[in-house]
């Protein structure tokens, strides 16, 4: 027991120099650009099928399951803004931001653990390439910034997808539906939601950087790297979120 809970605070600790290291790097100089947009067009633009689909079906299934109850008590009119409040205050962000741990940080666990198995990493260095810089760095930058934007590509989606829905059971017009939807957010309750999105994306960068880097020796290290790294950053994100809403709750 003493020796597993000295591995796991001697991993934490690496994990946080890892981390931090990020921070010193990111500034200096040569600025991987060409690397950052390729990093930002495979994490960013090849998911947006995976997201849009889920966040249609999110949409579609919050307003056909929330429907009979709110016509039970008179309520129908309010479907539109609270399936709309739902997922961008909370669904959205949240189920997308695990699927992009499940579909991105394995990925790039994966890709990290076999170029360190096959220590390619180590002919970087060798080459005078900053390893980190190149293959950290700009993963961790691309997913920082795609995620947001995947989650505000989530809301719009999952808001016409209770559109679809709506129109199942009654008939309203698109311009009419958006209006009651939009109406009922306030500025305020789209701040929290995107800047913890800023964080999501961090985390499922840096951690999927995190267990590729510093996988072990052998084939088998490369598949445990992935899973590791969609299991930790799945937690890591529910942390946040609850992180996020406690201090949500007590300054708004």
């Amino acid at each position: 027991m003493v020796v597993y809970l000295k591995n796991k605070f001697s991993d934490a600790g690496t994990a946080t120099l890892f981390a931090a290291r990020f921070f010193k790097e990111v500034f200096r100089p040569p600025l991987e650009i060409k690397e950052f947009l390729r990093q930002c067009y495979i994490l960013g633009y090849k998911s947006l099928v995976l997201v849009g689909i889920t966040a249609f079906i999110m949409g579609l299934v919050m307003t056909l399951q929330s429907r009979p109850t709110l016509v039970e008590f008179g309520a129908e009119a309010w479907l539109p803004g609270m399936v709309a409040l739902s997922l961008v205050k909370e669904i959205a962000p949240v189920i997308t931001a695990v699927i992009c741990a499940g579909k991105i940080a394995s990925a790039i666990g994966a890709e990290l653990g076999s170029m360190k198995v096959t220590e390619q990493i180590d002919a970087m260095e060798v080459s005078a390439v900053n390893p980190y810089k190149y293959l950290v760095v700009t993963r961790v930058l691309a997913t920082t910034l795609m995620i947001p934007l995947l989650v505000i590509f989530a809301d719009a989606i999952g808001i016409f997808g209770s559109y679809i829905s709506m129109n199942i059971h009654t008939d309203i017009t698109l311009f009419r539906f958006l209006s009651k939807a939009l109406g009922s957010i306030e500025f305020i309750d789209i701040i929290p939601a995107t800047i913890k999105t800023f964080f999501f994306g961090f985390f499922i960068g840096m951690i999927g950087c995190y267990k590729g880097f510093t996988a072990a020796n052998g084939t088998e290290s490369v598949g445990r790297a992935a899973n590791a790294a969609v299991v930790s950053a799945s937690i890591t994100i529910f942390v946040i979120d609850m992180i996020a809403v406690q201090i949500t709750d007590l300054f708004l």
